[in-house]
C-alpha cells in the first residue's frame, strides 16, 4: 500500500488557533469577574499565496495561542477541569448537537472515537483507492471474507462474512467459500425500502469491478497475477471492442455456485490466495445496485454490511461515521498470545461483548504537525495516530513515555511496523536508468551515498530502523540478521565506482558530468511541507558531497503520483505498507508486468520476473526462500530501490481510549475500540 506524504492544511491551522485561543480565554474568563464573557476569537489572518508557507507559518501562531490556553487550562482549579472541545467544533458543529442534546435530557453519552489523519482522503470506492487514509475508512465500512484477529500476534485469519475457513483443492487451484447467511448491507435509497442481503454474487461483481477499465482500479495489477480464469480476457473484449464490460458475462474464475457458496478457480496454484480475501478496505463487498444509482459519484457514497455507516463528509476536512444499525450480531472474540498479558486483559474484559464498542467515529484531517499534536495535547483527540516524527524527542525521551504525559494517564503504543520507506530510479530514465555497468555503477553509487543513519537520527528522530532489504519486518521471509549492500553508507565507495566508470568532473566546474561529458544532475521529486523540507536537505547534502548535482522537483502528492505512473520522475521517495503476512507483496514493486501501475521505476528483468512468477506458485518453504534471497541479491545489484528505513510507529492515546491496538496488515480496529466516558472530560 502506498503512503501519502502530506500536503499543507492552512484550513486545519485556523481551526486550531480559533479553538485554542477560546480555550485560553475561557480559562482565564472562569477566575475573572461574575458576568464577564470571552470575547470572540480573532479571525487569523488569510493565508498567503504561498499555502505551504502560510501553513507553516500558522502553525507557529497556532503554537503560541495554544501554549496561552495549556497554560490557562493548568491555572484551574481541580473541580472545573478545562473542558475539551471536540473534533467536530473545527468543522462541524451539526457533528457535535446529537451528543449534546442527549447529555442535557440526562440520556447516556454518546462514545465517539475522535483522531486525525494527516493527509486528506481521496475517494470511498474500494475499487478505485490505495492510499492508507481512504482504506482505513473503507475497511470499516464494507467487508471481506476473512479478516486478522485483532490480538493474535503476528497474525492469524479467521472467518468473517465466510461462514467457515476455505475448501482448497486442485493444488491451491479452486477455492470454495460458503458465506454466513442473514448479513446485511446498510439501508440505502438504492434498494428502494427493501433489506438487502449480502450473497456471493456481489463478491463476484466487486471483483469484476477491478478488471472493468472504466474504474481504473490502482490494484487491477494485484488481482491480474492471481490468475483469475477469464477475467483479464473479458477486460480485454472490453477494450477491443470499446464496449462497456459486460458485468453479466459469467467466467470461470469466479462465480457464484448458489445465493451463499463462492468459488474462484485459477490458473495455476496460489498458496496464500485467501490473502486477497482478507482487506475489506478493498475487496469489500459491493452492491451492484449502489454503483449503479450513484455512477461517478459512487465514491461519495459507500455503502458496506460493516460495523460503521458514514454520516458526514466535508472533503479533505472532516469525516463522521456512525454505528451501522443493520450490522449483525457480532461478539468480541480474540485470541491473544498466552505470553500477552495485556492482550489477555483486553479478552477477559471485553470477550463477548457486541461490536463495535463505541457509536461514532469522528475524524479531522490535520496535515501540518504541531496543530495535530497540540490538538491531541489539548484532549480533543483521543488518540494520535503516529506520532509526528518531529515531536519524538519531547514525547518519547530515551524511548520511554514522557513523565507529564505519563501523569496525564496518557497510553504508550509502539510498533516497528511491516513497512519500508524507499527511493526508487525510473529505469527508463537517460539519466538514471538502465542496465548497463555504468548506469547500475551511478545507482550503487547514490545509494551508498545515501547517510541512512543521519535520516533516523535527523530527519526521523530515531523512529526507525534501517532497512537491509525489500523485504518487511513480520512478514514471510524476513531475517532480522539478514545484511546486504542496501544498507551500507559508504561514501568513499561511492566515489569509486563514479570514478572507475567516468563519472568525473570535466569541465572544472566542481561538479561530476556524465561519462560523455554532458551535464550529470540528478532530479528528485518532493513536496512542499514542512514534513519533507529536511529529507530534501539530507538529499542535497548527500549529493554535494558526493560531487552530484541535485535538483529538487516540487508537487503536490497527487500530482507526484500521476507524474510517476506515466514514467515522468526520475527519483522519488515513499513507503510501502505491507497489507498481507507475504514478502511477495513488496516485491511487486518492482515486477515487471506491473510497470506503470505498483511498478512505478518500471524494473524489468527477466530473471527477476521469473522468480516472482515461481514464487507465487510455490508454498512457504526453504524452495521459495531460496528464491526470496536470490531476488534480494538481484534487487541489491541492480539498484533499482534503495530501502532506506522501516518505521518504529508510535501512537499515544487518553486514559479514556481502551482496548487500542495498532493493526499489522490492516487498518481495521474501531470497532475493538472503547471509550470510558466517566473518565473522559465533558465538553
Amino acid at each position: 500500500m502506498l503512503l501519502r506524504l502530506p500536503v499543507s492544511s492552512v484550513d486545519a491551522s485556523r481551526s486550531a488557533l480559533q479553538r485554542c485561543w477560546r480555550r485560553a480565554v475561557e480559562g482565564a474568563v472562569s477566575q475573572g469577574p461574575a458576568g464577564l464573557k470571552p470575547p470572540e476569537p480573532p479571525e487569523p489572518p488569510e493565508p498567503a499565496s504561498n499555502r505551504a508557507l502560510g501553513a507553516r507559518v500558522m502553525a507557529v501562531v497556532v503554537g503560541v495561542a495554544c501554549a496561552a490556553g495549556l497554560m490557562g487550562a493548568a491555572s484551574l482549579s481541580a473541580a472545573t477541569p478545562a473542558a475539551p472541545v471536540a473534533a467536530t467544533s473545527a468543522t462541524s458543529a451539526a457533528a457535535s448537537a446529537p451528543a449534546a442534546d442527549a447529555a442535557a435530557a440526562g440520556a447516556p453519552r454518546e462514545k465517539v472515537l475522535r483522531y486525525a489523519f494527516l493527509v486528506a482522503e481521496s475517494t470511498f470506492d474500494p475499487a478505485q483507492i490505495s492510499d492508507l487514509y481512504s482504506r482505513t475508512v473503507t475497511a470499516h465500512i464494507f467487508e471481506s471474507l476473512y479478516n486478522y484477529d485483532y490480538l493474535a500476534r503476528p497474525y492469524k485469519l479467521k472467518a468473517n462474512t465466510a461462514a467457515q475457513m476455505p475448501e482448497s483443492t486442485d493444488n491451491y487451484r479452486t477455492w470454495t467459500i460458503r458465506l454466513r447467511p442473514g448479513i446485511y448491507f446498510s439501508d440505502d435509497p438504492a434498494f428502494k425500502g427493501q433489506r438487502r442481503e449480502l450473497t456471493a454474487e456481489d463478491y463476484v461483481y466487486s471483483l469484476k469491478r477491478f478488471f472493468d477499465p472504466a474504474v481504473k482500479a490502482p490494484l487491477y495489477s494485484s488481482f491480474r497475477q492471481e490468475g483469475i480464469r477469464g477475467l483479464q480476457a473479458l477486460r480485454d473484449e472490453a477494450i477491443k471492442t470499446r464496449k462497456p464490460f459486460n458485468y453479466d458475462k459469467p467466467v470461470e474464475g469466479v462465480k457464484a455456485l448458489d445465493r451463499y457458496t463462492l468459488q474462484f478457480n485459477l490458473e495455476q496454484p496460489r498458496p496464500r490466495f485467501i490473502y486477497n480475501l482478507a482487506g475489506g478496505d478493498t475487496y469489500g463487498a459491493v452492491a451492484r445496485e449502489v454503483v449503479q444509482a450513484y455512477g461517478g459519484s459512487i465514491g461519495e457514497h459507500p455503502v458496506g454490511t460493516g460495523p460503521f455507516k458514514l454520516e458526514q463528509w466535508r472533503r479533505s476536512s472532516f469525516i463522521r461515521l456512525v454505528r451501522n444499525p443493520a450490522f449483525r450480531d457480532v461478539r468480541y472474540e480474540v485470541e491473544p498470545n498466552a505470553d500477552d498479558a495485556e492482550g489477555q486483559a483486553l479478552r477477559a474484559r471485553f470477550q463477548g461483548r457486541r461490536l463495535p464498542l463505541v457509536d461514532a467515529v469522528e475524524i479531522s484531517i490535520i496535515a501540518e504537525s504541531q496543530p495535530r499534536w497540540l490538538s491531541y495535547l489539548n484532549r480533543e483527540f483521543d488518540l494520535i495516530y503516529t506520532l509526528p516524527e518531529e515531536y519524538a524527542d519531547v514525547a518519547l525521551p530515551h524511548g520511554k513515555l514522557a513523565p507529564n504525559l505519563e501523569k496525564r494517564g496518557m497510553h504508550l503504543h509502539r510498533v516497528l511496523a511491516s513497512d519500508r520507506y524507499f527511493y526508487y530510479f525510473n529505469m527508463e530514465d537517460p539519466v538514471v536508468g538502465g542496465y548497463t555497468p555504468d548506469k547500475v555503477a551511478l545507482r550503487r553509487a547514490i545509494g551508498l551515498a545515501t547517510d541512512v543513519s543521519a535520516e533516523i537520527a535527523i530527519a526521523r528522530h530515531q523512529q526507525a530502523v534501517p532497512a537491509q532489504s525489500v523485504v518487511a519486518p513480520l512478514t514471510w521471509g524476513f531475517d532480522e540478521h539478514f545484511k546486504s549492500e542496501n544498507g551500507d553508507t559508504d561514501l568513499a565507495r561511492a566515489k569509486a565506482l563514479l570514478d572507475l566508470y567516468g563519472y568525473v568532473d570535466k569541465d572544472g566546474d566542481g561538479w561530476r558530468d556524465m561519462p560523455d561529458g554532458s551535464p550529470l544532475v540528478v532530479e528528485v521529486a518532493s513536496t512542499p511541507d514542512s514534513r519533507s523540507k529536511p529529507y530534501d536537505e539530507l538529499w542535497k547534502r548527500d549529493m554535494d558531497r558526493l560531487g552530484v548535482k541535485l535538483r529538487i522537483r516540487m508537487a503536490q502528492w497527487p500530482e507526484n503520483l500521476k507524474a510517476a505512473r506515466a514514467g515522468q520522475l526520475q527519483i522519488w521517495q515513499l513507503g510501502f505498507n505491507n497489507t498481507t503476512p507475504d514478502a511477495q507483496l513488496g516485491l511487486e514493486l518492482v515486477y515487471g508486468p506491473a510497470s506503470g501501475g505498483q511498478n512505478l521505476g518500471r524494473f524489468k528483468l527477466d530473471r527477476f520476473d521469473e522468480i516472482y512468477r515461481q514464487m507465487l506458485v510455490l508454498p512457504d518453504g526453504p524452495e521459495r526462500l531460496a528464491l526470496l534471497r536470490e531476488a534480494q541479491r538481484l534487487l541489491t545489484a541492480y539498484m533499482p530501490q534503495k530501502i532506506r528505513v522501516h518505521r518504529m510507529v508510535t501512537d499515544i492515546s487518553q486514559p479514556w481510549v481502551i482496548g487500542y491496538r495498532r493493526p499489522f496488515f490492516n487498518q481495521l480496529f474501531w470497532q475493538y475500540v472503547d471509550i470510558d466516558t466517566a473518565l473522559q472530560p465533558r465538553f
